[in-house]
């Protein structure tokens, strides 16, 4: 029997999710959660075998309640299942942990196979999931060109910490920052902080620590 948490904000979409679910003779649904931080409790205590997580929730998004679901429960597969088939999103959700990423024009039957995919150790991927995914690996990468320190910077400035703040999580002196940043927006063809956080957006790179 596989046991599956479903994480969905829309209440219409969970509560359907869980009779299709429910119904199904190799399954059983130990857990509706309403938005991240309720699908992270559910799962730490539930510990399911997949988590069929929505991307937009509010408070915690699906792909922080991925990182860190995957923290309290490194056995579970988290199967995402959204409307969202963007590049950033797609990326991070799989590099937070996700095992597959489907989105929600599938029918019933390939929910359910993805969930027993998810179970076997497999990664169901949308067509749409699986190209980005492949161009992602033929690309290079957009921060080749940084050091690990100036990425680092980048990543916090993303986060919207100002340079004090960033200074002080790195353990360095703002000057050292605004050199970093200097040689960041060197790297990258960009002349501020609006065009720096536009540009990490554009080329998937998240917020640090996530």
């Amino acid at each position: 029997m596989i046991r599956v948490l479903i994480a969905d904000d829309h209440g219409v979409i969970r509560d359907g999710l869980g009779r299709l679910i429910g119904a199904l003779p190799d399954m059983e649904v130990v857990g509706l959660a309403a938005d991240g931080e309720q699908a992270v409790a559910q799962a730490a205590a539930a510990q399911p075998d997949v988590v069929l997580m929505d991307l937009e929730m509010p408070g915690v998004d699906g792909i922080e309640a991925t990182r860190r679901i995957l923290v309290d429960a490194p056995r579970t597969a988290v199967l995402v299942l959204t409307s969202f088939s963007d590049r950033p999103r797609i990326l991070g959700a799989l590099e937070a942990g996700a095992c597959g990423y489907l989105l929600k024009d599938v029918d019933a039957e390939q929910v359910a196979e993805g969930i027993r995919a998810a179970a076997r150790g497999e990664s169901p991927l949308d067509p749409r999931a699986a190209r980005t995914v492949l161009a992602a690996r033929s690309e290079p990468d957009p921060t080749a060109g940084l050091s690990a320190r100036e990425r680092e910077v980048l990543e916090l400035l993303v986060e919207g910490l100002p340079n004090k703040l960033i200074a002080r999580r790195l353990g360095i002196s703002e000057k050292t920052v605004k050199s970093h940043l200097t040689a960041v927006y060197r790297a990258i063809d960009v002349t501020d902080r609006t065009q720096a956080a536009l540009w990490a957006e554009r080329n998937g790179l998240r917020p640090a620590g996530r």
